[in-house]
Parts: C-alpha cells; sequence; structure tokens
C-alpha cells in the first residue's frame, strides 16, 4: 500500500530523513520508535506532504504520491492526526466529526462506539474538553474521512492513564476488529508494541532496525540502544 524508497527530506535546505525506506501493506499497522529528534514526526509530515523531498521515491496504491498535491492526499485516504490535535474550538463534537467527514464505513455511530465519552459530549464545543477528549475527537474526525491509512503522532502524549487505557483500547479495537491500517509513533513503547503489528526504529533520519513488534518487544537490548527505554 505504502513504500518509501531512499528518500530525503526535511525543511528548506535542512535534511530529516536520510535514505529512509519502509514499506506496509493494507491492514498492516506499524509502530515507528525513536529517540527524540530522530526524524519520527517528519516521516509522517512527508507522507501527508509537509515536507519538502530532495531525493527518492514515494508509493501510496501504485501512484507517485510525490505528484498527489498535500491536500489531495486525505482524499485519496491518507488520514493525521497531529501531535497538537488541532480540533475546532468553536464547534462542537459531533459538527467537527462531520464538518469534513467523506462515506465510508466509519460513521458517527461506530464512532460513538469506538469513543463513547464523545457520545456523552457530542454538543459540547472542542474547547470544552479535556486534553484527552480532544484527543479522542481529532482520532475520531481522522476516521471520519475514512482513510486507508491512518498516522497517530503521539497520541498518548501528556495524557492521565486512565485515558491512555481507553485509547489504546480504541487503536486496538481499530486494529484488531476494523482492520485499519496505521502508522503509530509513541514514545510509550511498551504500549506501542503490544498494539501494532510490526515496529520500524529510526536514528538520525535512517531506519536502522525492523521486526515484528512482540519480537522487538522482547529485545531488550535494542530498545535500550536506539530508543532508550529500559522495560522491566
Amino acid at each position: 500500500m505504502l513504500t518509501l524508497e531512499n528518500v530525503f527530506a526535511g525543511y528548506g535546505e535542512a535534511v530529516v530523513l536520510d535514505d529512509c525506506s519502509l514499506s506496509m501493506r493494507e491492514g498492516e499497522s506499524l509502530a515507528l520508535l525513536g529517540r527524540n529528534g530522530v526524524g519520527k514526526s517528519t516521516l509522517l509530515l512527508t507522507i501527508v506532504g509537509h515536507t519538502r523531498v530532495q531525493r527518492g521515491a514515494m508509493k501510496w496504491c501504485g501512484q507517485d504520491l510525490i505528484k498527489i498535491a498535500p491536500h489531495r492526499r486525505a482524499r485519496a485516504g491518507v488520514g493525521w492526526v497531529p501531535q497538537e490535535r488541532e480540533v475546532f474550538p468553536s464547534l462542537t463534537v459531533e459538527e467537527n466529526l462531520t464538518v469534513t467527514s467523506l462515506p465510508g464505513k466509519w460513521d458517527l455511530q461506530r464512532i460513538y462506539t469506538l469513543f463513547p465519552r464523545l457520545l456523552e459530549r457530542r454538543k459540547y464545543f472542542g474547547n470544552q474538553l479535556s486534553g484527552g477528549e480532544q484527543q479522542m475527537l481529532a482520532i475520531g474526525r481522522a476516521l471520519m474521512l475514512n482513510p486507508k491509512l491512518l498516522l497517530l503522532d503521539e497520541p498518548l502524549e501528556g495524557l492521565a492513564p486512565v485515558i491512555v487505557e481507553e485509547l489504546c483500547e480504541a487503536i486496538g479495537n481499530m486494529i484488531r476488529n476494523e482492520g485499519q491500517s496505521l502508522i503509530l509513533v509513541e514514545q510509550h513503547v511498551e504500549q506501542a508494541l503490544n498494539l501494532t503489528h510490526r515496529a520500524i526504529v529510526l536514528d538520525r533520519g535512517h531506519v536502522v532496525h525492523t521486526a515484528d513488534s512482540p519480537e522487538l518487544l522482547g529485545n531488550l537490548g535494542m530498545l535500550e540502544k536506539w530508543v532508550g527505554v529500559r522495560l522491566q
């Protein structure tokens, strides 16, 4: 479904992704791991078209992704939830969900089943929600575009443990029960690996390791070396 081959990309003349390659199939979920500042968010931004690609090839369902304008990539099936969430503060939850929605299996009923809190707060404005509720709304709004691939940029960052648990359950349901293709950037390494099929590790904009997620979860030395975490 998605292939990056020897991609060099960044901002202006600055190169952040350095000879980066990856591929994923439809229905697959991928954890994107690495220390802070190694290019994880830049990789997502490159897929959605917000960086300058200097060299390399990107294919999306057989098409040249680089030639697809950024504003057309959502309609081509690329969904994105940025770290900043960017919900519309003056729209209600329900208006946020429907304002950019596209036809498909993800509709209001399915989003409310995935996130019951949003059903309870469907008349609240975006700026009346907690941080965790805004994150649920941002994910729900992206799903309402019915993407083939969903990009999640650190969705668990700064949230209370009970909200992290709810979001992990929802992401797990998307992957296991809905077959949603997904790339997850996350500093909560154990949760990310427990949720996904496969993982890649970035260092200085380059893929340094690829493995099935359960295999990487059991490789504590690799995680400590490249990600800087020590699991119990």
